[in-house]
């Protein structure tokens, strides 16, 4: 497994809150890996969350643990050790749980009799590559945060004419249609033709970003991998393959996080 250390500076480990202090509710169920806290919010508001039967009105609600807490009618369950996934996902199916177009999903695609999963972010139908799944929703949303940092790495296979100098304009952010996207690292790698791979590094992720930069330049992308998450790579993973992230590793990069 990659060295969760590579490409970041150590930062200073975050301080550890005492297990007797009362937490938001929503924060909790979200550890647990229940669903993400904003997912645990509508669950909320829906009525779905209750404590010894009665409904949670509010996801600011605070409690010590997670006794006498359920969901849909299920208890919870005491929170798992956290875990990291790496996973390659296929193009051609979805980041979602369920389709009602009946296409395929990352569910269909994942190796089986592993624990319940959420993806960190999303890869769109046809984009492949590494998509990162966990058991803690905590972590999840950190990962997501565009203000932790977390770089994220693509290859584009792509058509249409474009320069080196247009690329590294990137590096000062560029506008399309009304949406700001930030500061991209963008590198011509080869090109055949018309036919060109290029790389991106970029810490926002919006939805399609990469698809919509290139367009913008004319571009027209056949193929899209997202190569690496952070210090995290998909190098020796084959689509549909997936694999823990060695406890340690996982411990060293969350100290880099902002």
């Amino acid at each position: 497994m990659p060295d969760a250390r590579r490409g970041y500076h150590r930062a200073a480990a975050k301080p550890v809150e005492s297990a007797d202090k009362p937490q938001r509710i929503a924060k909790l169920l979200a550890r647990a890996g229940i669903a993400s806290r904003r997912e645990i919010e509508r669950m909320i508001a829906d009525g779905r969350i209750a404590i010894h039967g009665e409904k949670v009105m509010t996801p600011a609600t605070l409690l010590k643990d997670l006794d006498g807490v359920t969901y849909d009618g299920r208890a919870v369950r005491a929170a798992a050790a956290t875990r990291l996934y790496r996973f390659y996902k296929p193009g051609g199916c979805l980041t979602a749980a369920t389709d009602p177009k009946g296409r395929a999903t990352i569910y269909d695609k994942l190796p089986p009799g592993l624990p319940r999963l959420m993806p960190v972010g999303r890869l769109d139908y046809a984009t492949e590559g590494l998509l990162l799944m966990t058991n803690d929703g905590e972590l999840k949303r950190q990962l997501e945060l565009p203000s932790s940092g977390v770089r994220r790495t693509y290859r584009a296979r792509a058509f249409g004419p474009v320069s080196q100098d247009q690329l590294e304009r990137l590096a000062e952010g560029i506008t399309i249609e009304g949406v700001n996207y930030g500061s991209i690292d963008a590198n011509l790698e080869r090109r055949t033709g018309r036919n060109c791979w290029i790389e991106l590094s970029l810490t926002e992720g919006k939805n399609r970003e990469v698809r919509r930069v290139l367009e913008h330049f004319g571009m027209k992308v056949s193929r899209l991998i997202r190569t690496a998450y952070g210090p995290f790579t998909v190098a020796d993973l084959a689509p549909g393959d997936a694999d823990q992230v060695e406890s340690e590793a996982l411990a060293e990069f969350r100290k880099t996080l902002k």
